[in-house]
């Protein structure tokens, strides 16, 4: 089987899983600052994604992140073109680096939609 994208079965992984952990294999940069952005706004309120810690395990020729939740997801996609936005986060990848989209409104750039959740 042929992997459209590894960002979408990671997405996937999280979203269907029926532990408090997950691991994702193969793993990317993209992976990582994606999971970085979703843990840095946490636990609000009004926002579904609990992640906890995560941790990359490198391998010889593909590493693996294993990652903590502290609660199921609602929501967590890649974007596809039917996708509907209608709350929470979108993730950008920007010349500035791959941020949400209220940070990149603050630092005025612009970039390619990766996810949302």
């Amino acid at each position: 089987m042929v992997r459209v994208s590894i960002l979408i079965d990671a997405l996937k992984s999280m979203y269907n899983v029926e532990k408090w952990q997950v691991t994702i294999r193969p793993s990317s940069k993209v992976i990582i600052k994606f999971l970085m952005v979703m843990q840095k706004h946490g636990c609000s309120p009004n926002c579904s994604v609990y992640i906890g810690e995560f941790e990359y395990v490198d391998g010889h020729k593909a590493g693996k992140i294993v990652v903590e939740l502290n609660g199921c997801f609602h929501l967590v996609r890649s974007v596809t073109y039917n996708s509907n936005l209608q709350f929470g986060y979108i993730v950008l990848t920007t010349s500035a680096g791959i941020m949400d989209h209220e940070e990149a409104r603050r630092k005025n750039v612009g970039g390619k939609v990766l996810g949302f959740y």
